[in-house]
């Protein structure tokens, strides 16, 4: 556990060769914390890989899933200045950066603020944490192709609120201090999480939205960092896309990734050109599909031997 600030213990772990190449993952979410999944996509031979989960959520405390959860120091800024000083605490130089779906949007934004402490980025599921992004999955944009989903979310709010911002309608039910309130709140927006990611839409929870307290302190980190634009402001990763012009890149997305549909990193491959695009077909949004679980197995061994 890692002290970084305002009373948060951040919680990381090192896998692999103690000596190996350094890389460091991004989970997304936000909220969601480090799966042991992410262990596999790196030959535990060659790298020396650091997983972490980020403020409020996994096992870093204080969990969001509290009664008394405080989220006003859980943004964008103090997750970057948390990633540097465990690189610091680990006496890192540099590392790869890997992230997916807001994890990419993380790993640019770090990446961004501190491009001589990153050797190469591998992302996938990508995000830029652009409005029209967030807006796409959580105010209705996505709505076009999961109609009956997205029905199903409105219906969890007042009727007077059901044509408003559901962002902002389940932010406030999620705080809610009844417990039968925030419950019902966080298995609603989870059974949206949980339909997207594929297709066809998944008809009950994800199997890790079935603990209540991560269901919870998911839906409330995401609709926290969501109402606030990720504290980013717009178009601010791609315009400055310049800095990463040193760094190589491999940014893996699937063909029918709804949640993060490839014109996301169409449009950083553009402004990134050292960032190879590698189109996954037949792929969602999904880490633990075949194919993208393969390119990324791809691009990790690629990079564990120096350039």
């Amino acid at each position: 556990m890692l002290a970084g600030g305002d009373g948060n213990l951040v919680y990381w772990e090192t896998c692999g060769n103690p000596r190996g190449k350094p890389a460091v993952v991004f989970h997304g979410g936000p909220g969601s914390g480090c799966s042991p999944q992410f262990r596999r996509l790196f030959d535990p031979s060659a790298y020396r890989v650091v997983l972490f989960d980020q403020r409020g959520c996994g096992r870093s405390t204080p969990h969001a899933s509290a009664v008394d959860s405080d989220l006003a120091s859980n943004n964008t800024a103090n997750l970057i200045a948390d990633i540097e000083l465990l690189r610091q605490h680990l006496d890192v130089d540099r590392w790869l950066v890997f992230g997916g779906s807001w994890g990419s949007t993380l790993a640019l934004a770090y990446a961004e603020t501190h491009p001589d402490r990153v050797t190469e980025m591998v992302l996938f599921g990508v995000t830029t944490g652009r409005r029209s992004e967030f807006g796409w999955t959580f105010r209705g944009g996505l709505a076009v192709f999961f109609p009956e989903q997205w029905d199903r979310l409105r219906a969890g709010v007042p009727v007077a609120e059901r044509d408003g911002d559901m962002v902002e309608a389940y932010h406030r039910l999620l705080h809610d201090p009844d417990p039968t309130v925030h419950r019902r709140a966080a298995e609603a927006w989870c059974l949206w999480e949980s339909a997207t990611p594929a297709w066809p839409p998944a008809t009950g929870l994800a199997e890790r939205f079935t603990d209540p307290a991560y269901a919870l302190a998911f839906a409330r980190i995401v609709t926290h960092y969501v109402r606030h634009n990720a504290w980013l402001e717009d178009g601010s990763l791609l315009r400055g896309a310049g800095s990463l012009a040193g760094i190589p890149g491999v940014l893996v997305n699937g063909q029918f990734d709804f949640q993060a549909p490839i014109a996301n990193a169409w449009e950083l491959h553009r402004v990134w050109p050292r960032a190879e695009l590698v189109i996954v077909d037949d792929a969602g949004h999904a880490a633990d599909n075949a194919g993208i679980t393969q390119e990324l197995l791809r691009a990790t061994d690629r990079f564990a031997v120096p350039a």
